[in-house]
């Protein structure tokens, strides 16, 4: 399929089947993500990949009961930073000299644009600024998905308190986001499998400025 084809193919699966979806998919999925255009290249999140069923029943609870996230095969749980802090940033800028294999201070100038932008804002900030790069990989994880042909449901429907607490993100640093449950549609059982895709019209869509 091409990309057009693709994302006419997916939509926001209410259903799954329950049957596993292969490691190999799931690789080129997270790789995708992994991948996926963020600022200053920082990534201030993490996914959290989660295949235990009983972790999945608990999480199932504190989500309004979806069921796709028990139906799933695997569950995606973005989580951003709770803060960007001079550590991430010194972290981030020793791995960018050893990957470019140049030397650490060739990056002061950029290390001290990023130390200015944290320091810019306050811890809540620095997290909603996170929280929206982390949907930048959220939908490139979507379309990923769609591309091998795995569904996948973008969920936001959840207490993030207590998913939080669940998964100990808050020593890891992080806060949940939103989550993708990937699997394979239940279309017997989905309301919406079949109907057709709506989305806005171009001309009202697409504005000439």
């Amino acid at each position: 399929m091409n990309i057009l084809e693709t994302l006419q193919w997916r939509y926001a699966t209410k259903r799954m089947n329950g049957q596993r979806v292969p490691s190999d998919k799931v690789e080129r999925i997270l790789e995708a993500i992994r991948l996926a255009p963020s600022s200053n290249g920082l990534q201030p999140y993490s996914v959290l990949l989660i295949e235990d069923e009983d972790l999945k029943k608990q999480i199932r609870t504190v989500a309004n009961n979806q069921p796709q996230i028990e139906e799933s095969s695997h569950l995606l749980v973005f989580a951003a930073w709770d803060d960007l802090t001079p550590a991430h940033i010194e972290e981030f800028i020793s791995h960018t000299a050893s990957e470019r294999n140049m030397p650490v201070e060739n990056l002061q100038g950029f290390k001290d644009s990023l130390l200015g932008m944290a320091a810019g804002k306050t811890q809540e900030q620095n997290f909603n600024w996170a929280a929206r790069q982390a949907y930048l990989a959220f939908g490139v994880g979507l379309l990923a998905a769609a591309a091998e042909k795995v569904d996948a449901t973008p969920m936001e429907g959840f207490d993030a308190a207590a998913l939080d607490q669940l998964l100990d993100l808050p020593a890891k640093g992080l806060r949940s986001v939103t989550l993708m449950p990937l699997g394979y549609r239940d279309a017997d059982n989905d309301w919406l499998a079949n109907l057709p895709k709506v989305r806005r019209q171009k001309e009202k869509f697409v504005l000439e400025a």
